[in-house]
């Protein structure tokens, strides 16, 4: 039976580090990158007789993000074990919530070809992290770092409610950009901040009951993410048209090699053996607290969105583009405010900025220059001091080495030539060395003129003033 007689169930389980300045249940500090094992204190490495303090900040941070995601808040709620044996696992259980969760029953919307769709988001529960192994290759060992252990995490479920790859990456990316709007998680996926644990099943169209579930773990990429659903989609159909079955189990993603490797059987809610954990005491949230985190939320993208459409009269288009990530859209505010020229920020951004992010699979929060800098690139072009096509050269310069643009033209000598007789000069020279292109203008074809300012502008580097060059070109062509 061909792909297209099947289709795909796809949950999501996403893990977000919380920003919170010290760990779930200690206060060792939670910064990403230190010297392995500096972070650490009896509570985090599990030593006989410690006892965890919860950080109510992880509780306020949570309870926001699932305000955020129109999920129902628990008014009583409680932290359980969850027993599971692993080397970087201290306590031999992790703290993290069962039968209770602070957020459930919620959803966010994305856009699909039919419109709006709701993912359900069958809940929103902290937890701590684990450690981490670090395998070494030439001593032949592994090494337990435990600076992430006890980092606190916010796991969002969603219900099986997605469709393909695509549907996927765009709910991750907004998903993403909401808990960076409310500033709850940076959300470095290189970093690991957010990672997602996928679970995919396949079914012939018409069926209702759903196929047997893999589950792909701790995935930090969208490029992955997506590459990971479409392979193992198509294993588990080749898998049953071949008379073949489907078992409950945890895969790995090999990105070198596209494929998904065995690890081990997926457990099931009982293997874990939950129970409320007899250290923590519950957690009961009152009306005022709660309705406080609400009237306090900021800004959310999609509001966002439509403040900009309104207010720079960006195309739909762009205004999601600009508010998908906070850190352009803080980019596109500022910069436009200090420049007046928010159109000129606007195509910056969506044109040759996402196209650098894009080549060089940059996140936004990683852009190098700040909003000062772009608007005073903007600034030197609308004064004439350089030219659209230099302006591109020190955007690139920029995310090299960020500096005062000013600074930059400076260095490079690439201020723009806007003195007559020396753009008469060039004009002249262009002519004299394109007789055919003064033919073909006198003959109808405009493009003619493009070619002859494009030469001109390879001759002086990009440096002529192209209003200028236009205007002599069309005085000459025309005599």
């Amino acid at each position: 039976m061909p792909k297209n007689e099947y289709e795909v169930i796809i949950g999501l389980e996403v893990h977000a580090e919380l920003s919170t300045k010290t760990k779930i249940f200690c206060n060792c500090k939670t910064v990403f990158g230190g010297a392995p094992n500096i972070q650490t204190c009896p509570i985090c490495m599990a030593m006989p007789g410690t006892l965890p303090v919860l950080n109510e900040k992880v509780v306020e941070y949570a309870v926001k993000a699932g305000l955020a995601t129109n999920c129902k808040i628990s008014r009583d709620s409680k932290n359980d074990r969850k027993n599971y044996f692993y080397p970087d696992l201290p306590k031999a259980y992790q703290i993290s919530q069962f039968d209770k969760p602070l957020c459930y029953e919620g959803y966010i919307e994305i856009d699909n070809s039919d419109g709006k769709k709701k993912i359900g988001l069958t809940r929103i529960h902290i937890e701590e992290d684990s450690g981490k192994l670090n395998h070494d290759e030439l001593g032949g060992g592994t090494l337990v770092d435990l600076n992430r252990a006890g980092v606190p995490l916010i796991e969002i479920v969603s219900e099986p409610d997605l469709r393909s790859p695509e549907e996927v990456e765009q709910y991750l990316k907004k998903l993403k950009s909401i808990l960076e709007y409310i500033e709850v998680s940076d959300c470095k996926m290189q970093e690991g901040s957010l990672r997602a644990d996928v679970n995919v099943s396949v079914r012939k169209i018409g069926e209702n009951k759903f196929g047997t579930r893999t589950e792909m773990k701790n995935m930090n990429s969208f490029r992955s993410i997506t590459r990971a659903i479409e392979y193992e989609t198509q294993r588990q159909i080749d898998v049953i048209e071949n008379g073949g079955k489907i078992y409950q189990e945890t895969l790995r993603w090999d990105d070198v090699s596209g494929k998904t490797f065995s690890m081990r059987d997926k457990e099931d809610a009982q293997d874990y053996r939950y129970f409320p954990d007899p250290d923590l005491v519950a957690i009961k949230l009152s009306e005022q607290y709660i309705e406080n985190i609400k009237n306090n939320l900021p800004e959310l993208p999609e509001s966002r969105k439509k403040r900009y459409l309104e207010e720079y009269k960006l195309s739909e288009k762009d205004a999601k583009l600009i508010t998908s990530s906070k850190y352009l859209s803080n980019l596109f505010e500022e910069a436009s405010k200090i420049s007046g020229n928010s159109k000129a920020v606007n195509n910056w951004i969506i044109s040759d900025i996402s196209r650098i992010l894009n080549e060089t699979e940059t996140d936004p929060i990683e852009i190098p220059f700040d909003s000062k800098q772009l608007a005073k690139l903007v600034i030197l072009i609308d004064k004439g001091t350089i030219s659209s096509s230099i302006g591109k050269k020190v955007l690139e310069e920029l995310f090299k080495n960020p500096r005062d643009p000013e600074k930059i033209i400076e260095e490079k000598g690439w201020v723009q030539i806007s003195d007559e007789s020396a753009i008469k000069e060039v004009v002249n020279k262009i002519l004299e060395t394109n007789p055919q292109s003064i033919v073909d203008y006198k003959a109808g074809k405009d493009r003619a003129l493009g070619f002859l300012v494009g030469q001109a502008m390879k001759e002086t580097k990009g440096k002529a003033n192209p209003q200028m060059l236009n205007k002599m070109f069309l005085e000459e062509l025309n005599k």
